[in-house]
């Protein structure tokens, strides 16, 4: 018999679930080209769901249900929260865009946005390695079709056709890994699997085989370096508002997945896989920031901006063990997962603007469309200028403090290895800072290409200017932000 707290710890999913499935059956019906009951009702849904998570992660209890096979922590509730908010913006952001291109014919973007939301919540949520796999593929399969979803489009196509084949390998090598730990462990519980990894006597090269798959795999949802294929050219190819979905909530679901099978499954098998994403890290920082620099396309640089961003990440992840002592792992997970989410928040601005520049015909996907910005709407330009500042690090922004919080526990570990790979970070940082600092120039000092005027929506102009705010105030004030990571982490492992 299913008690209580089972239901009660995959409420918003069963909330996403039936709301989906009832938004799909109205949209029948809905004969509005841009769709707007399904607009109105797919929001209202989303910030429901957005309230009810942000209210159990501040009750700060932990759940689990299904036999342990899911749970509801702190951690895991604040990331759904904030995952519903990314995908509640990004569907602010892309409406306009999205239909412009006819892409709004059915309410299919609509009910498949709700959908990956929901493998993300599973992915947040799973303690079982069934349900993680059940959750990533419902995140995977609703994205690929996100990026199908221009028919008529051959670039987009094309891209939707690179990620399927690269995203099955990619989950291949995760479920192999997973199989290979379930064989030498017995078991598909996280926390299982943690009590007979502890016990010493499950043969270590058969533990660190099944480890390298599954950091693969991890690799490649994260988007670090050598398993970033997918990145640019799936970023590049997409429709702009399927690119900044891609780009957004599913990194913390990738994040929340590697808490989930690194630190709270295989943490005695630190000192393994913390080598592996070093490794990882000093790929990412270099791959990410110098390919970066020779884009022209604004799209296919955050692309490869995406790829550096997610080497600071590891590096959070990396140093939570030092010498088997456990003392830096609070400090460490906490800074990592504070880096992701203002990450997120600085990704939807960017991307923001560049959604907003398109037009019917004109994508606006080249750093030379920026050109004199600045002159055609100053508004806009500080935003695109804030978020990009923030992404190189230059205070008072957010990814200032972010990037600070990284390093400070990279040096906290007091060892050498450590101590260089956060001078290695800030050089990389200095590099990467060139090629934001470059389109900044375009927007204010060069002639615009066009005297046009630059228009938006009413929701889309007040959520685009409460975002920009966010990334210069969360990096004056960090300190509740940062104090709300430190809490879910302590408490999450607590546990």
């Amino acid at each position: 018999m299913i008690d209580s707290n089972s239901w009660t710890s995959v409420h918003p999913e069963l909330v996403l679930l039936v709301a989906s499935c009832l938004i799909a059956m109205i949209d029948l019906g809905v004969t509005s080209a841009r769709r707007t009951v399904t607009y109105v009702l797919t929001l209202l849904t989303l910030g429901f769901v957005a309230f009810t998570t942000a209210n159990a992660a501040l009750d700060g209890d932990t759940i689990y249900g299904f036999g342990r096979m899911v749970v509801a922590d702190p951690m895991g509730n604040w990331l759904k929260c904030f995952s519903t908010i990314a995908m509640m913006v990004c569907l602010v952001y892309g409406r306009p865009y999205a239909g412009d291109r006819d892409m709004l014919r059915g309410g299919e973007m609509f009910t498949l946005a709700m959908f990956a939301l929901m493998g993300i919540f599973i992915m947040i949520s799973g303690s079982n390695f069934l349900v993680l796999y059940l959750g990533l593929e419902l995140l995977t399969l609703s994205s690929y079709a996100l990026v199908a979803l221009r028919r008529d489009h051959t670039v987009s196509t094309e891209a939707a056709m690179k990620y399927f084949v690269l995203g099955a390998m990619a989950s291949g090598f995760l479920l192999y890994g997973l199989s290979m730990l379930y064989g030498a462990t017995g078991s598909l519980d996280i926390e299982q699997v943690f009590k007979a990894v502890g016990t010493g006597r499950i043969n270590h090269q058969v533990l660190v085989f099944g480890l390298v798959f599954i950091v693969s795999g991890l690799a490649f949802k994260l988007g670090a370096a050598p398993f970033h294929m997918w990145i640019p050219d799936v970023y590049q190819g997409a429709p702009t508002a399927v690119t900044l979905m891609i780009g957004s909530a599913p990194e913390l679901a990738a994040f929340a997945m590697t808490m989930r099978l690194l630190v709270e499954g295989l943490i005695p098998l630190a000192i393994d896989w913390q080598k592996m994403l070093i490794v990882l890290a000093v790929c990412s920082l270099a791959i990410g920031n110098l390919a970066a620099i020779a884009q022209s396309n604004l799209k296919r640089m955050l692309a490869y901006s995406t790829i550096g961003q997610m080497g600071f990440v590891v590096l959070g992840l990396a140093v939570g063990v030092v010498n088997g002592n456990t003392e830096n792992g609070a400090n460490a997970y906490s800074a990592a997962m504070f880096y992701i989410v203002t990450y997120v928040l600085t990704t939807l601005g960017s991307f923001g603007i560049i959604l907003l520049l398109a037009r019917e015909g004109f994508e606006s996907e080249e750093i030379t469309d920026l050109a004199g910005l600045n002159q055609r709407s100053p508004l806009y330009a500080a935003i695109m200028s804030i978020c990009l500042f923030s992404l190189a690090g230059i205070p008072p922004m957010v990814g200032f403090y972010a990037k600070l919080t990284v390093l400070q526990a990279l040096v906290a570990s007091g060892q050498g290895l450590y101590v260089g790979l956060a001078i290695y970070a800030v050089i990389m940082s200095l590099i990467a800072a060139f090629y934001y600092l470059r389109v900044v120039k375009v927007m204010y000092f060069d002639e615009p290409l066009t005297a046009t005027t630059v228009a938006a929506p009413t929701d889309v102009r007040v959520v685009l200017s409460i975002n920009g705010a966010l990334v210069l105030v969360l990096g004056i004030v960090p300190g509740g932000l940062l104090t709300l990571c430190m809490d879910a982490i302590v408490k999450t492992l607590g546990t």
